[in-house]
């Protein structure tokens, strides 16, 4: 349901108007979407080209959904994975799960935001009434889940159809894409002072990392702390360190270039992964390991080094995803006998309409400097060869904006 203070779509952006497609049971709009129709197409994606701009239809919102004007979509490793074949999902689909927009039009029932209203969209959204939901842990919502493997909703729709067949949504978000339709758990109100560039990363990024340090892990004030793998999640759980008040922290990372910058983002001690001693350096120069080691490079070689550096009696918390296939074999004895805990974390374990709301205005005061995990602004026909820079490390966080009214 529209409000009339807010443009409707057809004023708000000739581009992209109603069509006459029926789809849903609703008149779709037509806009421009990446697709991704099949996963494991060889490097450089720049030639290769997995993902394809294409015209489709968006059905209106339903019950509990909203229509909202993508403002700027990150590129995630995630999604790469997805494009690369390691996290096997459907297609065809449109990806992107790490965004932030502008309400547009709010389906019947929906009390969190309204037209007009500035978003930042969760890429697990939370049913409010499963069994994880109502212990407080939506990021891990059963729900959620289940709508995730077959690519709907989390309302049981497909909203998404290109010539009358259906494309799947990622996690419920989708946002390499003009306009999304997601479910009325995906969204968080923010300031609209906050530009779109630096809202976004909060619904991936410092959610994950930042929520990795502070739900997680629980980092102590004065604690040691290790961030193994520095790209935006791992470069956010740095700055999570910050706030946190770690005492010392140390990141571990092949990139020499993105090691600078985790000093310049408060790192007191860098260590190239790539040197055969580079846990042992670490052990030696802690005088005994690290007190919480967070793992966010996504190898198994990296679980290792966690394990390895992290400290009698300390905490290790893992926050990447790796190949499905992949397996580390656990050290049982030693975990035992130097009684190490060892944590997964979904999301940061963020509960996000709480988290967000307090990242964003630790943003605000200056404490969480996002915006120098920016790698620059680009379109939806550079996607492919944004995915090359970020799978060769040249980037940290490329940002996808669409709408020009949207660019920094």
């Amino acid at each position: 349901m529209g409000d009339p203070a807010f443009p409707t779509l057809e004023r708000m952006d000739a581009g992209v108007k109603r069509g006459s497609t029926t789809f849903n049971g609703g008149t779709a709009m037509k806009m421009k979407a990446a697709i991704l129709f099949e996963q494991g197409l060889p490097a450089p994606y720049a030639q290769s080209k997995p993902l394809r701009v294409e015209e489709v239809d968006l059905a209106p919102p339903g019950p509990g959904e909203l229509l909202i004007k993508t403002g700027a979509a990150g590129l995630c490793h995630s999604d790469l994975s997805m494009i690369q074949g390691v996290l096997p999902k459907a297609t065809p689909m449109v990806p992107g799960h790490e965004a932030a927009g502008v309400v547009v039009e709010v389906g019947e029932g929906v009390t969190a935001a309204k037209p007009g209203d500035h978003i930042v969209m969760s890429f697990i959204p939370a049913c409010g009434s499963c069994e994880y939901c109502a212990q407080g842990r939506p990021n891990i919502c059963q729900t959620a889940w289940d709508r995730r493997t077959t690519g709907a909703l989390l309302t049981g729709e497909h909203r998404i159809s290109l010539n009358g067949d259906k494309i799947d949504h990622t996690n419920g978000v989708s946002c390499y894409a003009e306009y999304m339709v997601a479910a009325e758990g995906s969204v968080v109100v923010i300031d609209p002072e906050v530009p779109m560039v630096d809202a976004a990363l909060f619904g991936c990024a410092v959610a994950t990392g930042v929520g990795a340090i502070i739900n997680t892990a629980k980092v102590r004030a004065g604690a040691s702390v290790a961030v193994i793998g520095l790209g935006g999640v791992g470069l956010s759980a740095v700055l999570g360190a910050q706030v946190a008040g770690a005492g010392r922290v140390i990141t571990i990372d092949v990139d020499d270039a993105k090691l600078g910058l985790s000093r310049q983002l408060g790192a007191t001690d860098t260590f190239n992964a790539k040197d055969p001693d580079c846990a042992q350096q670490v052990v030696e120069a802690t005088k005994g390991g690290v007190e919480y080691v967070i793992e966010i490079a996504g190898v198994i070689q990296a679980m290792q080094t966690a394990f390895d550096i992290t400290r009698r009696g300390g905490t290790l918390v893992s926050a990447s995803l790796s190949n499905v296939e992949h397996r580390w074999e656990l050290p049982q004895a030693q975990m035992v006998l130097q009684e190490k805990s060892i944590l997964g974390s979904m999301m940061g374990g963020c509960v996000f309409t709480r988290d967000i709301p307090r990242y964003i205005n630790l943003y605000q005061q200056g404490k969480l400097p996002v915006d120098r995990l920016r790698s620059g602004e680009i379109g939806l026909d550079q996607l492919n060869e944004g995915f090359d820079k970020l799978a060769s490390g040249a980037a940290v966080r490329q940002m996808l904006v669409m709408h020009d009214e949207f660019r920094p």
